[in-house]
């Protein structure tokens, strides 16, 4: 992120309220990937919310970018992500949640 400026919109907890209900939806859980906001690396995607999301920590998730194989789950997905409160947007693939945000940006929260 040379020559940005960023600022943190996620913390420990909040990343941790996410995995956890992912996992809860056990095998309908979504597949997701993670921009890095230190390297800008793409991560390819991933199924695997209990120990690979968190391996480790969170702190350099520009955005996790959460996809959807259906209009039932995009919308079971909705109803998870809405009372969390997380900096998101929905998207063409389904979600991007957002732990990083530019300054000077809008911000919108699912």
């Amino acid at each position: 992120m040379i020559g940005r400026t960023v600022f943190s919109l996620m913390n420990e907890t909040k990343w941790n309220e996410l995995r956890r209900a992912m996992c809860k939806l056990g095998q309908a859980s979504p597949k997701w990937r993670i921009l890095d906001v230190q390297s800008d690396h793409l991560s390819g995607w991933d199924s695997e919310w209990f120990y690979h999301f968190p391996l480790g920590g969170y702190k350099t998730i520009r955005w996790v970018e959460i996809a959807v194989d259906s209009a039932a789950q995009r919308k079971i997905l909705l109803d998870l992500l809405v009372p969390m409160h997380v900096p998101g947007e929905q998207t063409d693939i389904g979600f991007r949640i957002f732990g990083y945000g530019e300054l000077g940006a809008a911000i919108s929260y699912l």
